[in-house]
C-alpha cells in the first residue's frame, strides 16, 4: 500500500539523483558547459582567489647582468553570497488516497509532479544564466488599465504561463499586486496577463517592474551583470580593476564571418581567451544561417551534453536561447566559468527525516527542493557580447527579384 514514507522514501532515492541530473545537465546548453564546484565555499559567501596577467618575473640580459627581479601572480579576491535555489512541489491528500491501492498510479501522480518541477526550475535557471541577478522579468511600458486586464511589457523573453511574480514601483513592492499568476503572454504583442480579479483597480504605472515572487535581487550573478553597467562586480569596482569589463561592441551591423572573429580576434589578444561557447537570439540564428546560405556554405552542426543540437562556426557551437536579447551574440570561454555550490540539489528534509510536510491548515503535502550556489566568471575580459545585429533575414528570392528588376530598369 501506498503512504506517506514510502513517497518520502521515493523522492530520496529514487527521482532525486534523477532530477539533480537533469537540472545541472539538460536545463540549459551554457549550464551543461558549466563545470560546478563546491571548493571556496565559506559559510555563506563565496570567496574567490581570481588571478589576472602574468607573472613579471621574466627579462633577458647580459651574462653578468643581475637577474630579472621576482615579480609573482597578481591576484584579486572575488566575494559574493550564496544564493538560495528553491523548487516545490504539492500533492493534495485527496489524491494520494486515491492512488493508496495503485502503486502505478501513485507513480504517474508523482511522475507528474517532478516532471513539473524539472520543466520550471530549468526555465527558471536558463533565464537566471542570462540575468543580471536581481530577478528582473521585465518593464512596464503602459500605465495598467482596469478594462483591457493585460501588462504591456517592454520585452516578454522571461515570462512563461504559470509563473508567480511581484509588481514593484521602483524599489517597492505594490501593495495589492504581488503574489499573481502569469496566465497567458502574447508575445507578438509584448502582454502579459495576469489572473486579476475582476475588481483589481492597483495603480500599475509605466516604468513599474515585473519579478519572479519573492525573489528580488537574490538571483545568482549571470551575464546580465557581468555584462551590466553596474560599477562593482564581486565585490569590486570596476574602474580601479578595467580588467573586470568584459568586450562588449554596440555598432549596429549585420551577422557575418568577420564580425563574430574580429570579437574573438580581440579576447585572444587581450586576455589569452580562447572562445569555446557562443549563444545568441533566436532572430540572429536566423540571420546567421542565411548569411552562410547566400555564400553557398555548408552549415555544420553539432551534439552538445544534454543532447542539444547547434550549429558551428569553426567548429565553435553557436546556440541560440530565447533568454538572450533580440539582435545580441554572446561570444564565451566557459572554462572561466564555475557554479560554486555548498551542495548539489538536495530535499528540504525536518528533524526527522521527512521531505514531504503537511502544509499547515491545508489538506495538501509539499516537498522542496533546494540549492545553495551562485556564478562567477573568473576573467571577464576574457568574454565578449556583441549587440545591436541586424536579424533580418532575406528571402530567398530576393535576389532574383532584384536581378529582374534591374534588368528592367535598363530596358
Amino acid at each position: 500500500m501506498v503512504s506517506i514514507s514510502s513517497a518520502n522514501e521515493a523522492l530520496k532515492s529514487v527521482y532525486l539523483g534523477v532530477v539533480a541530473n537533469q537540472l545541472n545537465i539538460n536545463a540549459n546548453p551554457l549550464l551543461g558547459k558549466i563545470k560546478q564546484s563546491s571548493q571556496d565555499v565559506w559559510g555563506k559567501e563565496i570567496i574567490k582567489l581570481a588571478p589576472y596577467g602574468i607573472n613579471g618575473g621574466i627579462g633577458a640580459g647580459d651574462e653578468t647582468d643581475p637577474l630579472p627581479k621576482a615579480a609573482g601572480n597578481n591576484y584579486v579576491q572575488f566575494k559574493t553570497s550564496l544564493k538560495n535555489l528553491y523548487g516545490r512541489i504539492e500533492i493534495s491528500d485527496k489524491a494520494i488516497r486515491a492512488s493508496a491501492n495503485n502503486a502505478g498510479a501513485f507513480v504517474n501522480l508523482l511522475n507528474d509532479e517532478m516532471e513539473g518541477l524539472i520543466k520550471a526550475s530549468s526555465f527558471n535557471l536558463g533565464r537566471m544564466l542570462y540575468g543580471d541577478g536581481t530577478g528582473l522579468l521585465g518593464t512596464v511600458t503602459k500605465a495598467y488599465s482596469s478594462s483591457e486586464k493585460y501588462l504591456q511589457m517592454d520585452d516578454v523573453r522571461n515570462f512563461i504561463e504559470g509563473m508567480v511574480v511581484d509588481i514593484y514601483n521602483a524599489e517597492t513592492k505594490i501593495e495589492g499586486a504581488s503574489g499573481y499568476r502569469v496566465t497567458y503572454v502574447d508575445r507578438a504583442n509584448k502582454r502579459i496577463y495576469l489572473d486579476f480579479e475582476s475588481s483589481f483597480s492597483t495603480t500599475i504605472a509605466v516604468d513599474s517592474k515585473v519579478y519572479v515572487q519573492n525573489s528580488k535581487g537574490y538571483e545568482i550573478t549571470g551575464l546580465g551583470a557581468i555584462f551590466g553597467t553596474d560599477t562593482t562586480l564581486y565585490g569590486l569596482t570596476k574602474s580601479e580593476y578595467p580588467w573586470l569589463n568584459p568586450y562588449v561592441s554596440t555598432t549596429s551591423t549585420e551577422i557575418s564571418d568577420i564580425l563574430i572573429q574580429d570579437a574573438i580576434d580581440f579576447l585572444e589578444q587581450a586576455s589569452g581567451s580562447e572562445v569555446n561557447f557562443i549563444s545568441c537570439s533566436t532572430k540572429v540564428r536566423r540571420a546567421y544561417q542565411d548569411y552562410l546560405t547566400k555564400f553557398r556554405r555548408n552549415i555544420d552542426v553539432c551534439e552538445l551534453s544534454g543532447g542539444y543540437k547547434a550549429i558551428t562556426y569553426n567548429g565553435i557551437p553557436v546556440v541560440a536561447d530565447r533568454f538572450v536579447e533580440d539582435g545580441t551574440m554572446y561570444l564565451l570561454n566557459t572554462n572561466d566559468f564555475t557554479l560554486h555550490q555548498l551542495c548539489d540539489w538536495k530535499w528540504l528534509e525536518g528533524d526527522d527525516g521527512k521531505v514531504i510536510k503537511q502544509n499547515a491548515g491545508y489538506p495538501t503535502y509539499s516537498a522542496t527542493l533546494v540549492k545553495y550556489a551562485d556564478l562567477i566568471c573568473d576573467r571577464p575580459n576574457g568574454q565578449a557580447k556583441i549587440s545591436n545585429i541586424s536579424a533580418t533575414v532575406s528571402s530567398p528570392f530576393s535576389d532574383i527579384v532584384t536581378a529582374i528588376e534591374e534588368a528592367h530598369t535598363t530596358v
